[in-house]
């Protein structure tokens, strides 16, 4: 099997905790080119993930000029967009983390690039290829749950907000928890739906907690002083056939409703959450029911089955779709129309005024 030759542009924690492991063990990438603004990361990265000749940089024009089957682009969200049009454009394909970009206008350019070049670009949602994901997507297709007309895109969290890198930076980021995960929840729920035309959106954003001290927060007390994007955010979405969604996002929110990259749809057949496990309910022979399939495999003492975690999926899906020509899982198109509508909520939260398309 063809060896893909790749760089990786951003050399923090999401290169480190998913990307570069799942690279390594899908065993038909080399990783030959490594950049990052601060050169120690890139050397630490090259050193535990690159190949003994990998090469380092702290700028990516000149990483980009390598002999490169494909990039990553795994940097704060202001960069994904130049990033990954000059790859493209220098021949390369892409990878690039969510959100795919900090606006709707630097995302389509990167859609536009990819067209342009012919160039394969794909975005880092990999909640999609979960087991629960998977399943509920093929009973979507399928009809299982009929037209669905009304869902929720779950992404709430009690007190668990980053205190690392730049994602209180709105500068960087571009926002707080709805473009960091609120982005994941939207994804899944317009994935499952197959529904990218937004016709309204109306949203809700709030800066309330952020200035406490004494925070319980999971990974310590956040800095009030650095803290510049939202606590929480919230959109009403309505879509060109009507169908409705609502978006909750949040980093600290005094709820213990919890439940982050999730979704509930709601059909005319049927309706699904993720609330309990995957949970499809319905009305079968005349009775309410409940059904939740058995995602865990194995079934034999000292045996759990065979599984792939996500990002490792990830990978071969995107491996697969350069040497071999299957689709990606992932359109650039679907992740524009993702930034689109959180651009919106953002937007609407700012002017006070619902945003039509």
């Amino acid at each position: 099997m063809k060896t893909l030759k790749a760089g990786i542009v951003g050399c923090g924690g999401i290169a480190n905790a998913k990307h570069l492991p799942a690279i390594r063990k899908n065993g038909h990438f080399e990783a030959v080119a490594f950049c990052d603004l601060i050169e120690e990361r890139a050397v630490k990265a090259k050193e535990e993930y690159g190949t003994p000749d990998a090469r380092v940089y702290t700028d990516y024009q000149e990483l980009i000029k390598e002999d490169l089957d494909v990039v990553y682009v795994l940097t704060p969200n202001n960069a994904h967009a130049p990033v990954t049009i000059a790859a493209l454009k220098a021949g390369k394909h892409v990878m690039c983390e969510k959100p795919m970009a900090k606006t709707y206008a630097e995302a389509k350019a990167m859609v536009e690039a990819a067209r342009e070049t012919g160039k394969i670009l794909t975005i880092g949602y990999q909640n999609r290829y979960r087991g629960d994901s998977q399943y509920l997507k093929r009973a979507c297709e399928n009809g299982d749950l009929g037209e669905i007309y009304y869902a929720k895109a779950h992404a709430v969290r009690r007190r668990a907000v980053p205190t690392w890198g730049v994602f209180l930076d709105e500068e960087k980021q571009g926002g707080g928890p709805l473009i960091d995960i609120g982005t994941h929840a939207l994804d899944l729920t317009l994935w499952m739906m197959d529904n990218y035309e937004p016709a309204s959106v109306t949203g809700s954003v709030f800066r309330k907690l952020a200035d406490q001290k004494e925070t319980g927060n999971a990974w310590g007390d956040w800095d009030p002083e650095v803290f510049t994007v939202e606590d929480s955010a919230f959109g009403f979405i309505k879509m060109k056939n009507g169908a409705t969604i609502q978006l909750e996002a949040s980093w600290a929110l005094n709820s213990l409703e919890v439940d982050e990259a999730k979704t509930s749809l709601c059909g005319t057949k049927a309706g699904a959450d993720m609330k309990d496990g995957l949970r499809i309910n319905r009305v079968q022979y005349g009775r309410q029911c409940v059904e939740k399939p058995d995602l865990a495999s194995g079934g034999v003492a000292f045996y759990d089955g065979v599984t792939e975690k996500p990002e490792d999926v990830e990978q071969r899906v995107f491996y697969e779709a350069i040497t071999e020509g299957k689709p990606l899982t992932v359109e650039p198109e679907q992740a524009l129309a993702v930034t689109q509508i959180l651009e919106a909520i953002y937007e609407s939260a700012k002017t006070g005024k619902t945003v039509y398309f």
